[in-house]
């Protein structure tokens, strides 16, 4: 009896180790988030990079199974404009309220749901983004390099579902609705 107690407690051992969630935290000085915007109507647009205040994935066994970073909105900034004056006024307008709005809204969050993976380091992730104290599911393709421990994606959102709404009264010069993001993430 005392054999077959011992037995069953190093086998719920097993499964409860086999199941066990860790939370892996990013390295903000590491992880990049690129944004970009593009023109409607003719080729060009603007980029830079917004930072990491913190995050995690959550790790089941071997694989990642969530996680949860927020990003902080203040430190937008434009990376292809040289001019300063010129930078400054766009980062200031993309932090205004027919933008980013961050006074109001100084943080944006992702939140992994559900991972599906296509193979070892190939996956589709789900996601709630919250930008402007808004959510809406996202999904993207992902890729995790274990050596480097990084995971990188890209992938675009339609602004206006985040109320996101500056728009220009020129044909040439409207923007478009999609911004794109460029995402590593370091451990």
């Amino acid at each position: 009896m005392k054999t077959y107690l011992i037995q069953i407690a190093c086998i719920l051992s097993l499964v409860l180790n086999l199941n066990a969630q860790e939370n892996l935290q990013i390295d903000v000085t590491k992880s990049e988030l690129k944004w970009s915007g593009e023109y409607t109507f003719y080729f060009g647009g603007h980029d830079g990079f917004i930072k990491f205040q913190e995050g995690y994935f959550i790790k089941t066994g071997n694989q990642i199974t969530g996680g949860y970073f927020i990003i902080d909105m203040n430190s937008i900034t434009n990376s292809d404009i040289k001019e300063e004056d010129a930078n400054e006024g766009l980062v200031s307008h993309l932090k205004n309220p027919d933008f980013f709005d961050v006074e109001q809204f100084s943080k944006a969050t992702l939140k992994i749901t559900n991972v599906e993976y296509h193979n070892a380091t190939d996956m589709k992730v789900y996601a709630d983004l919250t930008i402007k104290n808004i959510t809406n599911p996202v999904s993207f393709q992902a890729q995790v390099n274990f050596e480097k421990q990084q995971l990188i994606t890209k992938f675009k959102i339609d602004r206006v579902l985040w109320g996101i709404n500056y728009n220009s009264k020129l044909k040439d010069g409207a923007i478009s609705d999609a911004i794109g993001f460029e995402v590593l993430l370091s451990l």
